[in-house]
């Protein structure tokens, strides 16, 4: 705003307070994100993910440099911690489990699925000691199972639950917020079984006397997707197109090398290498399109979370997805 010469200086401050207030309205309007390039892409990631391995080949800063824009990774517990941070703004890309995709959507903070990973249903599991009676899934009816609130394990379990004739509320859920409590409660022995994903689903087979009751197949395809701030990914989508254009190369490069995948993850995630040797032994890698198909996927998991009022109204996954041909 131009002040002129003549003005008084309480009438200079006036004019500038005014357009000081104005503004800071633009600004609250519109995230900062949504207005310009960032010169810094933050990136959650959990453990055991494709995120983990294009970061461990030091590609992606590489490939972003020639634009000026640099490289933050920050790990999360949990996809729910991540969508949390993405939500806040605190990151600008990320990826979560089905699960907390449809509670992220639910909740209306804002957040678009930019592209699905290829489905991995052995990656997600329920384990029972390996002396228990526990048999069938029908043997679960009246005790203690550990899933978490949105996640895969819980959708998982519902939809076992539902196959042998049981409902969810049939159960005792335990909702756990980390692995690390999960495997706990686990051995403390006050649970019959847990929900895990991997790596920690391996981890838990490895270092535990279990038995996998059963896992994702025939039940959900156990996809993650990659996920940001509407605003964000259409502002960067040159950034974003050379992110999914490197986690494609990145995960060509794994499903090829299941052996050096190990070799490079086991020490950025500490995690011993025959737990990341059996979880990767059942993965299939590859960064998708959103397809129509994988809408109707995810939108069998959402339907199931708002009949059980696990999320506060209905969604449809597809108003969602954002469709900026990234992939």
């Amino acid at each position: 705003m131009h002040i002129p010469a003549s003005s008084s200086p309480a009438v200079s401050r006036r004019l500038l307070l005014r357009a000081g207030v104005g503004a800071a309205a633009v600004a609250a309007s519109a995230p900062l994100f949504a207005q310009t390039r960032a010169r810094t892409l933050r990136i959650g990631y959990q453990k055991f993910n494709t995120l983990n391995i294009l970061k461990g080949t030091g590609q992606l800063e590489k490939a972003l440099a020639p634009a000026g824009v640099s490289v933050e990774w920050r790990e999360f517990l949990g996809g729910s911690q991540l969508s949390e941070a993405l939500a806040a703004g605190a990151i600008d890309f990320g990826h979560a489990s089905d699960g907390i995709g449809v509670f992220q959507q639910a909740s209306g903070k804002g957040l678009v699925y930019l592209a699905a990973e290829s489905p991995y249903p052995g990656g997600v599991g329920f384990l029972v000691p390996r002396d228990s009676p526990i048999r069938s899934v029908r043997d679960l009816k009246g005790k203690k199972v550990v899933t978490g609130r949105g996640y895969n394990t819980q959708y998982v379990l519902i939809r076992a639950l539902e196959a042998a004739g049981l409902r969810y509320e049939d159960i005792e859920p335990v909702n756990i917020l980390t692995a690390s409590d999960t495997v706990a409660a686990y051995q403390s022995g006050s649970v019959a079984a847990i929900g895990l994903w991997d790596p920690f689903l391996a981890g838990a087979q490895v270092a535990t006397d279990s038995r996998l009751l059963f896992d994702g197949t025939g039940l959900s395809g156990n996809r993650t997707y990659h996920f940001a701030q509407a605003g964000f990914a259409r502002a960067n989508q040159d950034t974003l197109r050379t992110v999914f254009a490197e986690l494609r190369k990145a995960n060509e490069w794994a499903q090829a090398n299941p052996a050096e995948v190990v070799a490079t993850l086991a020490p950025q995630l500490k995690v011993e290498p025959k737990v990341l040797a059996l979880a990767t032994e059942r993965r299939q890698y590859g960064v998708v399109a959103l397809t129509p198909a994988i809408a109707r996927e995810q939108q069998g998991l959402a339907d199931v979370f708002a009949q059980l009022k696990l999320i506060p109204q209905p969604i449809a996954v597809k108003d969602a997805f954002l469709d900026l041909n990234l992939v």
